[in-house]
Order: structure tokens, then sequence, then C-alpha cells
């Protein structure tokens, strides 16, 4: 999740491998965790019906499509019980990035220096990493998860 947050930051992209990553590893270690069968099977339908939801809103240019693949890598790991907070967090987070970023771009072009990356922030066309409020939320939530807690002890 941090990789993924980092990498929008810095590229303004998610590569798939680190949600597809997300996905393969959630697996192995629900089941070595004694995670229910029925539990995995409600954590894949909430994976996947935010992976459904994320493409319709990919699909209308209001999400990002490494976004919605991240959303639904992250939801796979909430599961349902917790998803509600999960996007609560994703909401507050992202909205207090969003609004850090529309202040920054208000500062004048010329008083604006640093690395390409900060310059792309600034630059009002360019979209929102919003995978960082998505990585947030998931960092958030995932402690108040059955997994979480099955892995703690």
């Amino acid at each position: 999740m941090i990789l993924a947050a980092l990498s929008d930051l810095f590229t303004l992209t998610i590569p798939n491998r680190l949600s597809i990553i997300l996905v393969a590893v959630f697996f192995p270690l629900a089941f070595l965790a004694g995670l229910p069968l029925e539990t995995i099977l409600m954590h894949v339908a909430a994976g996947a019906g935010i992976l459904l939801v994320g493409f319709i809103l990919f699909s209308t240019g209001t999400l990002g499509g490494g976004d919605a693949k991240l959303l639904a890598a992250a939801s796979l790991w909430v599961g349902v019980a917790p998803l509600a907070d999960f996007f609560v967090y994703v909401a507050l987070i992202g909205g207090a990035l969003a609004v850090g970023i529309l202040i920054y771009r208000q500062v004048p072009n010329e008083s604006v220096a640093g690395p390409a990356w900060a310059m792309r922030l600034h630059d009002k066309g360019h979209g929102i990493p919003y995978g960082i409020a998505i990585a947030g939320a998931a960092l958030m939530t995932f402690p108040a998860t059955q997994l979480y807690t099955l892995i703690a002890g």
C-alpha cells in the first residue's frame, strides 16, 4: 500500500503489479491465518463488487484505472464488515488531500520550484493522486479486520 501511495505521488500512476501482488498475497495469508472459507468468499465479493464499480467510474472518467484496481485490492483485504469505515477514511483523507493540492495549485507558477513530481502536482491539468488516500485508508482500516485479528493473535 505504501508503495502504491508513493508511486501515485511521484508518477501519478499505480502500477498494475502492485494491485496484483496485493490480491495474490491475500489468499495464502488468509488460508494460513485460518480465515473461514465463507469469510474469504465475502472478501472476494467485496473486492469484485468494488472493482466493478471502479471500472464504471473509470469508464466515465471519474476515477483513474489504477485507483479502481487499488480500491478493489484494498477492499479484498478489508472485507465486508469494515468496508464502510474504509470508504469513510478514503473520503476524508482524499478530501483533505484534494483541498491541500487545490490550495497548492493556487500558488503562482513563478513561485513554484521543485522536483518534477511536485510540478505535476501543481499543474491543474493533472489529477489528484488518490492512491495516497486509498492506501492511508486501507492501513487505518486493516487493524479492525478479522484477518488482522487472526494474524496478530
